[in-house]
């Protein structure tokens, strides 16, 4: 009797968290049948995924020459490669955040000040934003992120700036992703556990205050002279729940035959 999974296109065998046995005992005598029959088999890599009520199954697979892939709050996926020079695609490698140049009619620009930053001692202003939820699309975040934090209803217009970064946290890269949006509301309503300070500035003064960062001082110059880019709806790809497109502004072609 072996560990039972599935095959897929990369000579690989996936066995979910319903084949592992409910015992540690159990498991351990089914390792070694089962390695020597993937082995017999000719498989290039195996991937075992142990859900928290089997957490027992990691030492055990360790013993085995398992190795971490990745983890999530409910589980742990491990790899054992049975070939040399087996191919094992990374986990996800990068966070994505949005943050939102939200810009009034009087020309005001909606700020804030952080409560966790370094200096209390003096305001640093910033445009409210954060990291998106996992499925959330970039033009639902940023007006979710913006309405947490101070309040404010928008409405997304356009893509303003993209940022990568190497040097993020837990050794991953970072996207930040700056939009441009309208502002539907006024009343500045702010998350006092985040945000120490929010306030509607007005744009020259923003551009002029020692307490602006360089790159968000020039994220606030592109996003007032160039149109960038805008949220596009493409015929070709009809889900919009899992695509979201991004465009200079028309007149450009759509070509719909064209697509993969």
């Amino acid at each position: 009797m072996t560990l039972q999974g599935r095959r897929n296109a990369f000579n690989g065998l996936e066995i979910d968290s319903e084949a592992i046995p409910e015992g540690e005992a159990e498991l351990r005598a089914l390792f070694p049948p089962s390695m020597a029959q993937w082995r017999k088999e000719g498989l290039s890599l195996i991937w075992l995924r142990v859900p928290l009520s089997k957490s027992f199954a990691i030492p055990a697979a360790v013993e085995q020459g398992f190795v971490f892939h990745h983890s999530q709050v409910d589980y742990v996926m491990l790899t054992c490669v049975l070939e040399p020079g087996a191919f094992i695609p990374p986990y996800a490698t990068h966070f994505v955040g949005a943050g939102g140049v939200v810009l009034d009619s009087r020309q005001r620009l909606l700020v804030v000040s952080e409560r966790f930053r370094g200096n209390r001692s003096e305001p640093f202003w910033k445009l409210p934003g954060g990291l998106l939820d996992p499925g959330e699309h970039l033009e639902a975040a940023v007006r979710r992120e913006v309405l947490e934090e101070t309040g404010i209803e928008t409405r997304f217009d356009r893509l303003v700036v993209a940022w990568h970064n190497h040097r993020y946290q837990f050794g991953k890269s970072g996207f930040y992703m700056v939009c441009r949006l309208t502002p539907l509301t006024f009343d500045i309503c702010k998350d006092d556990f985040e945000i120490d300070d929010c306030r509607w500035m007005p744009l020259e003064e923003y551009l002029a205050s020692p307490h602006v960062a360089s790159f968000n001082r020039v994220i606030v110059e592109a996003a007032v002279a160039n149109p960038t880019l805008a949220e596009t709806v493409l015929p070709f790809y009809p889900d919009p729940d899992r695509h979201e497109f991004f465009f200079p502004p028309a007149p450009w072609p759509l070509a719909p035959e064209a697509a993969p």
